[in-house]
C-alpha cells in the first residue's frame, strides 16, 4: 500500500478545502486552476482559515507547512494517469471550457477513479441509480455531451456539505469556511478505488493539529459510505435554501429563505427528500429538517448560485430543474420548485440576452 496517494483536483476555489485536508493527512494534491491562481498557489500556497469547536479565533492553515506536497497547475499540464484519484471541484459549466473539456476527457480514458465534490452530480453518477432515465436529463446540463466517455463505474459522488468562500479582501489563495461540516462520499463501484477514500478517510480523523498553543481536532472530516444515495442529502438542502435565494430582482440569504416562512421550507425539504426515498434511499441516508434548518442560521449570505446569476452569470449550475426533472419521472410535481426554476431560468435569460448584445 502506498504512503501518500496523489490527488489531482480540478478547481482550486472550494477544492483547496479538501486538498488542505489531505495534505494534513500526508497526502499530496494538485489544484487545476487559472493562471493567476497557480502562480499564486505555487508562490505563496493556499491558507484556508476554519472555525474550531471551543476557539473564538478561526485557525488558519498554511499548505506549506503541512506534511503533504501542495502544487497547481494548469490543465494542459497534468496527466491524470498519473495520479491515485481525480476530484471533480469546479462549477457544473466550467467542463465545458476549452482545456478542461479536453482534461475531463483525459481523465475518462485513465479509468482513474473520479470523485465530484460538485453540487450538480455529474450525468455518470446518476446512471449507477437504479431505474432512472438519464437521457432526459442532459437537458439540465450546461454541455451534457462534456460526461460521454466517462465510465459510471469510475465516478462517484460526494457531498459538498461545507460552506466556503473566497473573502474578496483577501489574495486568492486564501478559503474561509463558514459552515465546517463533513464531505460525505459513495462508495465507488469498485472496492479497490473505495479503498482509497477508506485509508484518506482514516488517515484524515488521525489528524491533530498544533496551533501554537496546543493540538486541536480540526472540523470539516471525509466521510465515506456504502449507498449511493448519501450524497443526495443535499439536494433537500439546496432546493430550500440556495435556489430559494434567488428573488426576481435580487438575492437573498440562505438563512432567510429557509427562515422567512419555516414551514414552506420544511414542506419543500421533505419533499425532496421524499424524491429521494422513491429513488432507493433509506430514510438513514438522509438530514432531518429540523438538523438543516438550524445550520442555515448561520448562512447569512447568498448563494453561490444566487451571487453569480446576479453578477451576470449566462450559465450556473441547475440542480433545480434537475430535481424537477427527476421527480417527473416519479410522478412528482412542486409548484414551489416551479417557481424556483421559473425565476432561474428568466434570470438566465436576461443574463444570455446582455451577453449576447
Amino acid at each position: 500500500m502506498k504512503t501518500a496517494y496523489d490527488t489531482l483536483i480540478l478547481g482550486a476555489s472550494y477544492g483547496s478545502l479538501l486538498a488542505t485536508k489531505l495534505l494534513l493527512a500526508g497526502h499530496n494534491a494538485t489544484l487545476v486552476c487559472l493562471p493567476a491562481e497557480v502562480t499564486a498557489i505555487n508562490e505563496k500556497g493556499t491558507r484556508v482559515r476554519l472555525p474550531v469547536k471551543g476557539r473564538k479565533e478561526l485557525v488558519e492553515i498554511d499548505s506549506r507547512k503541512l506534511p503533504g506536497k501542495l502544487a497547481a497547475a494548469g490543465p494542459g499540464a497534468v496527466k491524470p494517469a498519473d495520479y491515485d484519484l481525480v476530484v471533480l471541484a469546479m462549477q457544473e459549466p466550467q467542463y465545458g471550457a476549452a482545456g478542461v473539456r479536453e482534461l475531463l476527457d483525459a481523465v475518462a480514458r485513465s479509468r482513474v477513479p473520479c470523485m465530484s465534490i460538485m453540487n450538480m452530480p455529474p450525468l455518470p453518477y446518476l446512471k449507477r441509480i437504479p431505474g432512472l432515465a438519464t437521457e432526459p436529463l442532459a437537458a439540465s446540463y450546461t454541455d451534457a455531451t462534456v460526461w460521454q466517455n466517462v465510465d459510471p463505474a469510475t465516478m462517484t459522488l460526494c457531498s459538498p456539505d461545507p460552506q466556503a468562500f473566497r473573502p474578496p479582501e483577501e489574495d486568492i489563495n486564501v478559503l474561509q469556511v463558514t459552515l465546517p461540516t463533513n464531505f460525505k462520499a459513495a462508495r465507488f463501484a469498485s472496492d479497490d478505488a473505495t479503498a482509497i477514500l477508506r485509508r484518506m478517510e482514516k488517515d484524515i480523523e488521525a489528524v491533530r493539529y498544533d496551533t501554537g498553543s496546543g493540538e486541536v481536532e480540526l472540523p470539516v472530516k471525509l466521510k465515506v459510505h456504502e449507498s449511493i444515495f448519501v450524497p443526495l442529502a443535499k439536494w433537500a438542502m439546496l432546493i430550500t435554501g440556495n435556489y430559494r435565494c434567488v428573488q426576481k430582482d435580487a438575492a437573498r440569504s440562505i438563512k432567510d429563505a429557509v427562515h422567512s416562512d419555516i414551514e414552506a421550507s420544511r414542506t419543500m425539504y421533505n419533499w425532496v427528500r421524499e424524491l429521494c426515498v422513491k429513488l432507493g434511499a433509506a430514510p438513514d441516508d438522509l438530514v432531518p429538517f429540523e438538523k438543516y434548518a438550524a445550520a442555515a442560521q448561520g448562512l447569512v449570505r447568498p448563494s453561490s448560485a444566487a451571487r453569480a446569476l446576479f453578477a451576470g452569470a449566462p450559465n450556473i449550475e441547475r440542480v433545480d430543474r434537475l430535481v424537477q426533472s427527476i421527480a417527473a419521472q416519479r410522478g412528482m410535481r412542486s409548484a414551489v420548485l416551479d417557481e424556483t426554476v421559473a425565476l432561474v431560468d428568466a434570470r438566465l435569460a436576461i443574463n444570455r440576452k446582455k451577453v449576447a448584445a
